[in-house]
């Protein structure tokens, strides 16, 4: 039995139906083995043995600018950390420097155009997580937080990015 102190209960009315409630209370135990109590279903038959459905997951709602936003930034943060382990494997297992790669690429003889284009795509997660990053940081002081804000600050980033990611492109 629990002491009930004054810290607890603060009703004087609502302590003794407590205290005269646990007098009168009698607990039984059994004593079952362990087999008995488990059993061999998965957690998909418990579920549908219950009777519980599956939830619907993102299957229900209707893509919106904060989704989207939320997920590519989550996806170019993957992008840009394979690219890191990928080129820092590339460095540690290959028989040549970069001016080898470089030399190769410059062989290829792309046009400008085509070449500015892969280097948009290969910079625009960088421009996008960078320009989205400066987004959350602003967020974690409070700011812009209001849902017509949070929509205003999502279009500004993703031109922002795209401007970013022009002048990466173009350097």
């Amino acid at each position: 039995r629990y002491a009930l102190t004054s810290s607890l209960v603060r009703s004087p009315a609502l302590r003794q139906g407590l205290q005269v409630a646990a007098a009168n209370r009698q607990v039984s135990v059994k004593v079952v083995s362990v087999g008995s109590t488990l059993k061999d279903e998965s957690f998909f038959e418990k579920n549908e043995r219950l009777g519980r459905q599956m939830s619907p997951h993102l299957t229900i709602y209707k893509p919106q600018l904060t989704s989207i936003l939320s997920v590519t930034h989550r996806g170019t943060g993957m992008v840009l950390g394979m690219g890191v382990w990928a080129l820092g494997l590339g460095a540690l297992i290959s028989s040549h420097d970069i001016s080898h790669y470089v030399t190769m690429v410059e062989g290829l003889q792309l046009s400008g155009g085509a070449l500015t284009a892969i280097k948009f795509v290969l910079a625009y997660p960088l421009g996008y997580h960078s320009a989205n990053g400066i987004r959350h940081l602003l967020w974690d002081t409070g700011r812009f937080l209001k849902i017509k804000e949070v929509y205003s600050t999502g279009y500004a980033m993703v031109a922002a990015s795209v401007v970013i990611t022009a002048i990466l492109a173009l350097l």
